[in-house]
């Protein structure tokens, strides 16, 4: 286990591969002690030895867990004298398929991992965070969080709630001295899609695959900014102020257009041969 040693630290969920692990490689690089959680054993083994043993601390982690969170996080904060300069809230699960399809503990798994899991490790390390001068909660929301999105509806909804955690937390903490902020990522290429989702992606527009490293830049200048919400690629902002503005239009465009649409039809013509 290593030792902040007066440098500036980083809690990542989720840190074993994708968004999280190109997050603990850059804050590395800019000479920073990394905390990295995962669920993924091996993910965090092959973590501690990329990035030093005494440049990191690793552990498995169920974010689902407060009491392992709060563990977690006294190891932590042993680390680095009691401080923490950034809380990546990046832990999160995927499901896809219509909501009335999914076996309801799927469901719940869902929420539990990406809101509950979120919840967990905000209110278990606020008290490192306001221990901190110019610390930053930092939390993965989603596209998904500009617009319901079928298909992937409580997935979406979990995003949301994150959205709007992030919002109130952001006036809330400023009586800490506290900066929140999220960052809603469209497609980017990680394990939680399935390869063909990548593999059939547009090559250029807001729903293009973007590689994680991304993510891990926005998070970096993240922590130099007051800066609420951080979209990747950039243009989704666009698609965030249209859902606000016109809900009803956007909801006829996803119904009509893509993979999800065309399964509604698919499964409308089987039920119209059914009766």
């Amino acid at each position: 286990m290593g030792s902040a040693n007066g440098r500036k630290s980083i809690f990542i969920t989720g840190a074993a591969s994708g968004m999280g692990r190109e997050t603990a490689r850059l804050f590395h690089g800019k000479g920073w002690f990394v905390g990295g959680y995962d669920q993924n054993a091996e993910g965090l083994k092959s973590l501690e030895a990329e990035l030093g043993a005494a440049n990191c601390i690793v552990r498995r982690l169920d974010v689902t867990d407060k009491a392992d969170y709060e563990k977690a996080l006294a190891e932590f904060g042993a680390a680095t004298g009691g401080k923490m300069d950034v809380l990546f809230n990046n832990a999160g699960i995927g499901a896809g398929g219509f909501f009335d399809e999914q076996p309801f503990e799927d469901v719940l798994k869902v929420v539990q991992v990406n809101f509950v899991g979120v919840l967990n490790g905000i209110h278990s390390a606020i008290g490192l965070l306001k221990a901190t001068p110019g610390s930053l909660c930092f939390t993965t929301s989603s596209s998904s969080a500009t617009y319901g999105m079928p298909g992937i509806a409580v997935y979406s909804a979990t995003k949301h709630a994150v959205k709007g955690l992030t919002e109130a937390l952001s006036i809330e903490f400023r009586r800490h001295g506290v900066r929140v902020a999220d960052v809603l990522p469209g497609l980017i290429d990680t394990p939680i899609l399935p390869p063909e989702a990548v593999k059939n992606a547009p090559k250029d527009g807001m729903f293009r695959a973007i590689p994680p490293v991304e993510v891990a830049k926005v998070v970096w200048e993240a922590y130099g900014s007051e800066k609420l919400h951080w979209y990747v690629p950039p243009e989704l902002a666009e698609l965030d102020k249209a859902a606000g503005n016109m809900p009803e239009m956007v909801r006829e465009q996803i119904a009509t257009t893509g993979p999800i649409a065309k399964a509604i039809e698919a499964a409308k013509a089987a039920a119209g041969k059914a009766g």
